[in-house]
C-alpha cells in the first residue's frame, strides 16, 4: 500500500485513533506478510466512524477481499445491521468468513462470491453506507448502479481516491481542476477530459470523482489516509 501519508504522520493517526482488536491485529500482520493490499487501520477507524455518524444499518460492499474493511464497519453496526461483502475470490472471502466469525459478527454478513457490479442488481437497498474498493476503472459504473439506492444521509466511500497502482496522480489533478463543476454534467460524457495515454484506473478515478464532485445530490470530500479515500454524503 502506497500510504498519502508519510511514515511519521501515519503512525499519529494511528496512535490517536481507535484501538484494532486482536483479531483485526492478526488482519494487518497478514497483510504485511502477504503484500496483501487493504486500507489500513487509519481508514478502518474511519470507515467505523463514518458508520457511527450516519446511524448505519446496512452497508454494501463492492470489493471485500479478506473482510478488513467490513470488519471496522461491523464495529459500529447495530445487532440487526447487515453488511453485504463481495468478492470475486473464493479463498479471500472464505477468509473473510472466518475473520468474520472469529470478530463475532457472524450474524451481521451476508457473503456474495461474484462480480459486484452484478451483485448489487439483486439488492434493492437502501445502503445506508457503501464502499468502492474493486477495480478502478470500474467506479463510474458502481455509483450509477448504486446511487438511487443511497438515502439521504447515508453515503458512499471510494478508496485508492488519489493513489493505487496504475493511477496517475498528476493527471486526475489536473482534471479535476480544469473540468467544469457543473452539476449536469453527472450524466455527461466526462471521458473528453481524459488524456489518451491515461491508464484506465486513472480514468475510472477521475471520472468517477468528478462525476460525484458535481452531483447536486452528494456532497464529497477527499480525506489524505491511506491511499485517499472519497467521502461522498448524500443531502437530497
Amino acid at each position: 500500500m502506497t500510504d498519502v501519508l508519510s511514515d511519521e504522520v501515519a503512525r499519529f493517526v494511528r496512535a490517536a485513533g481507535p484501538a484494532p482488536d486482536d483479531t483485526l491485529r492478526e488482519m494487518d500482520e497478514y497483510a504485511a506478510e502477504a503484500g496483501f493490499p487493504h486500507v489500513g487501520p487509519e481508514v478502518g477507524g474511519t470507515l467505523t466512524l463514518l458508520a457511527r455518524m450516519t446511524g448505519a444499518r446496512i452497508v454494501f460492499e463492492f470489493g471485500s477481499g479478506y473482510g478488513y474493511s467490513a470488519y471496522w464497519f461491523s464495529r459500529a453496526l447495530p445487532d440487526d445491521g447487515r453488511i453485504v461483502l463481495t468478492e470475486i475470490d473464493e479463498d479471500e472471502l472464505e477468509m473473510a468468513r472466518e475473520y468474520m466469525r472469529t470478530g463475532g459478527f457472524e450474524e451481521l454478513a451476508e457473503y456474495e462470491l461474484g462480480d459486484a457490479l452484478e451483485i448489487v442488481d439483486r439488492y434493492d437497498g437502501p445502503f445506508d453506507l457503501v464502499l468502492l474498493d474493486h477495480q478502478k476503472r470500474r467506479y463510474p459504473e458502481a455509483f450509477d448502479a448504486v446511487r438511487s439506492k443511497v438515502p439521504v444521509g447515508g453515503a458512499i466511500v471510494a478508496d485508492n481516491a488519489m493513489t493505487a497502482g496504475s493511477i496517475q496522480f498528476e493527471t486526475v489533478l489536473e482534471i479535476l481542476e480544469t473540468s467544469d463543476r457543473d452539476p449536469d454534467r453527472r450524466d455527461a460524457d466526462l471521458t473528453a477530459d481524459v488524456p489518451n495515454d491515461a491508464t484506465d484506473a486513472t480514468r475510472g478515478i477521475a471520472t468517477y470523482l468528478a462525476t460525484v464532485r458535481d452531483d447536486p445530490a452528494f456532497e464529497t470530500i477527499v480525506l489524505p489516509i491511506g491511499e485517499g479515500i472519497a467521502v461522498s454524503y448524500r443531502t437530497e
